[in-house]
């Protein structure tokens, strides 16, 4: 995405697609988000990557956040954008499952009105437009959802009740990215990795929903850029 090419400009980026994801291959050893975690620690361990910033955005920042509370000593600085993850009563994530189906077998406003602030946002009727897909398309978007279906199907949905209470393991500086307009994960959720992580600060982007890498490429590139060169390896 536009995101990741520009921050080549100042960084040396790696990008993985979660298994299943962008025409990777599944895995049928993953069935927690404890597998996930080792996942990326094997990959990281062979790209001979041993000390990091990690910026994680929805479900990859759930996994951002796993892997800073298990391995604090390898994460330099952490950036959550939108991150799913965390349960806190009475707020729950919105189920995301219910409109991974189009309407009427094409409509997707549900699904963009969940990850955009509007159903009819430029980008969101781009990635999610309003028709059949062909099969290559269709057959990746149906494991996409299988990969989340894997690790967060448990009502109210993506989430590790166990996580809020090891934030406080990860004793580095965070940055907690979130759209104001984010229907999926709600405010709540940012305000709730904010104050638990130690060294965390909430920023904000107005008029954005949960896709703020997708919606506001330019604006989550000056957050997140001027975030990471303030830090110290």
């Amino acid at each position: 995405m536009p995101f990741h090419h520009e921050l080549l400009n100042r960084f040396s980026v790696v990008a993985p697609a979660h298994p299943g994801c962008a025409q990777s291959d599944e895995r049928d050893d993953i069935d927690i988000i404890d597998d996930v975690v080792f996942h990326y620690v094997e990959l990281f361990d062979a790209l001979e990557l041993e000390r990091f910033s990690l910026v994680g955005s929805g479900v990859g920042g759930w996994i951002a956040a796993e892997m800073a509370v298990r391995y604090p000593e390898r994460v330099i600085a952490l950036v959550l954008i939108g991150a799913t993850g965390l349960y806190v009563p009475g707020v729950p994530i919105s189920d995301l499952f219910w409109y991974a189906q189009p309407d009427d077998g094409v409509a997707y406003n549900g699904l963009r009105h969940l990850l955009f602030a509007h159903a009819d946002t430029p980008i969101g009727c781009e990635l999610f437009p309003d028709s059949r897909e062909d099969l290559d398309l269709e057959l990746r978007r149906f494991t996409m959802f299988r990969f989340a279906n894997t690790i967060g199907f448990k009502p109210p949905y993506l989430y590790n009740r166990k996580l809020r209470g090891r934030l406080r393991r990860y004793r580095g500086p965070s940055l907690v990215l979130w759209g104001a307009e984010d229907h999926l994960v709600p405010l709540a959720h940012a305000e709730a990795y904010a104050t638990t992580l130690p060294r965390a600060h909430l920023e904000l982007l107005d008029g954005v929903g949960h896709s703020v890498v997708a919606e506001q490429p330019t604006e989550a590139l000056q957050r997140v850029q001027t975030f990471l060169l303030g830090q110290k390896p």
